[in-house]
């Protein structure tokens, strides 16, 4: 799908999606609790559906009674054996649950589709392997073993996703420790991972970098939790307000753990007239002046291809660095988000491990594509709100990934909006 778009002014209130990195973790723990869960979770996506039928699809009862999730549970014993486990592009229900079907002793076939099967799973498969599992394939990945042993180490400059799916697997192993070497990517994500297992009866702590997660028999079930709101997808709504008009968005927790919600400070740095109503719990972004910053992606690699929008009409440069990991997403994204911004008429380059922005006072507008990337089509859609120019984005059908209500969303916001094959 193809979609022409245009915006003079965006204007409105939104409220943000659940988070699909929430989602997953709550899901994975209700799976096997010791009674039902119910889920208040009141949107859903490709990824989110995926960690779903594949925990399906290991004997646990997953049913979407919208807004809910009603999860039935199944102990590690009763997981079902030779099961087919449909990942479809998500990274997160792949490495997630790499771990927790080796720690089930489940044989099982994990079918990836797009650039999934291109995404490193080094170093977690080398530990799997070294602790008696044996892993095959590449598009479909056969697993078959035992997990040996409840100590394990794992490098984490390559994605928190192994340390999250690790932290799983000790919990169905019935506890152990996780050393972590090296620096920690992305480390909010696995507090919370912590924050999930915890709410589940689990009790993890960290000393240094070596994480002990405590004896326990089963995860005990809250009978209910609710999905909190995605601050990764809440970043392009705030990007339309301070690029063009008055955008107010609510049902963010400002206390969330999520690592993204740092996109307020960064936002801010930029020059961003963004207030919050403790009385509304909403944040409100109006147009602004913005000028370049240095920022080091590290710890928020998703909001990059939405950082670079902004820096595009920002006055002087923008450095973001401690980005290489970004070439192992949907896309790589250094080269996706300098390919779509400079079809816009951006002043963007890359390298191994940054982009530089030279920001303009509006982009011109033009074709830009996808890639198939969720985060770079929003991103696009953003930049038409600053171009001269009508924009046409290629494969826009890419949000269904993460935000499938994105484009109402847009239209609410007063972009203007047409599908076209």
């Amino acid at each position: 799908m193809n979609t022409a778009i245009s915006c003079a002014s965006a204007h409105g209130k939104i409220k943000a999606i659940a988070s699909k990195s929430v989602a997953h973790r709550m899901l994975i723990c209700a799976a096997f609790a010791d009674a039902p869960t119910r889920i208040l979770c009141e949107e859903t996506n490709n990824d989110i559906e995926a960690t779903a039928e594949c925990l399906s699809a290991l004997g646990a009862k997953v049913e979407r009674n919208a807004p809910y999730y009603d999860v039935t549970p199944i102990s590690p014993a009763q997981a079902s054996k030779n099961a087919l486990l449909p990942c479809r592009e998500s990274g997160s229900t792949l490495r997630f649950l790499l771990p927790v079907v080796s720690a089930l002793g489940s044989e099982a076939t994990f079918l990836l589709e797009g650039r999934l099967p291109e995404r490193p799973l080094s170093p977690l498969r080398e530990e799997l392997e070294t602790h008696g599992i044996t892993i095959s394939g590449k598009s479909e990945l056969k697993v078959s073993g035992s997990l040996i042993g409840n100590e394990f180490s794992i490098d984490g400059s390559i994605s928190s996703q192994f340390v999250s799916g690790l932290l799983f697997a000790l919990t169905l192993l019935g506890g152990g420790k996780l050393t972590v070497c090296g620096k920690l990517e992305s480390a909010p994500y696995v507090d919370m991972t912590v924050d999930a297992l915890s709410l589940f009866g689990v009790k993890i702590t960290k000393e240094n970098n070596v994480y002990t997660v405590s004896p326990i028999q089963k995860l005990v079930s809250p009978s209910l939790v609710e999905v909190e709101g995605d601050w990764s997808n809440a970043a392009f709504i705030l990007a339309f307000g301070i690029l063009s008009g008055d955008v107010e968005i609510y049902g963010l927790s400002s206390a969330s753990l999520q690592g993204d919600s740092a996109v307020i400070d960064i936002l801010r740095e930029f020059g961003a007239d963004i207030t919050y109503c403790d009385q509304t719990r909403s944040y409100r972004a109006k147009r602004s002046a913005l000028h370049g910053i240095e920022i080091d992606a590290s710890q928020i690699p998703d909001l990059v291809p939405i950082l670079a929008t902004v820096a595009s009409v920002a006055n002087g440069k923008t450095l973001i660095y401690a980005a290489s990991r970004l070439k192992l997403k949907e896309s790589d994204r250094l080269k996706s988000t300098c390919a779509a911004l400079c079809a816009l008429g951006a002043k963007v380059s890359y390298t191994d491990d940054s982009l530089i922005v030279e920001g303009c006072e509006r982009l011109s507008g033009g074709v830009a594509d996808s890639a198939g990337d969720h985060r770079i089509a929003m991103s696009v859609a953003v930049a038409a709100s600053v171009c001269k120019h009508e924009v046409t984005l290629k494969n826009s059908q890419a949000v269904n990934k993460s935000y499938p209500r994105f484009w109402l969303d847009a239209s609410k916001l007063g972009v203007t909006i047409n599908h076209f094959e």
